[in-house]
């Protein structure tokens, strides 16, 4: 870890569940808290890469389809055994796949439901008992610009991250007795690998840095650290809140 970004305490030994933890934006904060000093425990349902990934960073895996509730259930209960009760969970797995209006089934609809939003409701509560217990902890689940820009190409997943801000705000004040922070991290358009390969190219960056007010393109880490802040205990007194990462492209 760079002795020029921070570094937080309370993060130490604190147990933290990450979703879709082998790639992206979640594989860099399985890196990120790991380097806290944090137990690490992620979900997903890509065998090779989380493998890499534990083997890289020391964080516990279990593999499970998000979509199958019952499954993830069991998979939550699995790392708990090998991290203990958790006290930070991260709402990351998601996926942005492009869709015309035109082509959508009620079936392709309710499928980009579940496998962007409605996971984050049943993981939280599997974990927010642990915090409860805990007397404390935070939740970050993890939005997307894309409909605050109005974006345009993929309808049913724009829906399902609008929807994640009302979860989280409505969760944190359910939670919010029990001293357990519900907040969002909004990312803009991320320089992940999944989007080099399929969606960057010269012309769309540079109809992107147009629109950032920041000239230096979104890395990974940088949503990373957010949620670093955000799952510590210098985030005390900040809940049901929007935090954007996105080069101040809204």
């Amino acid at each position: 870890m760079s002795d020029t970004l921070a570094r937080y305490p309370s993060l130490s030994g604190r147990a933290v569940l990450i979703t879709g933890g082998a790639s992206g934006i979640g594989a860099e904060m399985v890196r990120a808290f790991a380097a806290q000093g944090s137990t690490v425990g992620f979900l997903d349902r890509d065998a090779a890469a989380s493998e890499a990934v534990s083997r890289e960073t020391g964080a516990a895996h279990a593999l499970c389809d998000l979509t199958d509730i019952p499954a993830t259930r069991a998979a939550i209960d699995a790392l708990r055994a090998r991290t203990g009760p958790f006290h930070v969970l991260v709402n990351s797995a998601a996926r942005d796949d492009r869709h015309d209006w035109r082509d959508v089934t009620p079936e392709y609809w309710d499928e980009r439901q579940a496998t962007n939003l409605r996971h984050q409701f049943f993981v939280t509560q599997a974990v927010a008992p642990d915090m409860i217990e805990a007397g404390g902890g935070s939740i970050v689940n993890l939005g997307s610009n894309s409909w605050w820009e109005a974006g345009g190409g993929f309808p049913a997943y724009a829906t399902a991250k609008a929807a994640v801000h009302g979860l989280t705000r409505t969760m944190a004040r359910d939670l919010g007795d029990h001293r357990i922070r519900v907040n969002c991290v909004v990312p803009g358009w991320i320089m992940t690998q999944r989007q080099k390969d399929l969606w960057v190219t010269p012309e769309a960056i540079e109809k992107h840095r147009a629109r950032q007010c920041l000239p230096d393109l979104v890395q990974p880490a940088d949503v990373a650290r957010m949620v670093l802040f955000l799952a510590s205990d210098d985030a005390r007194a900040i809940t049901a809140s929007n935090f954007f990462v996105d080069g101040g492209s809204v």
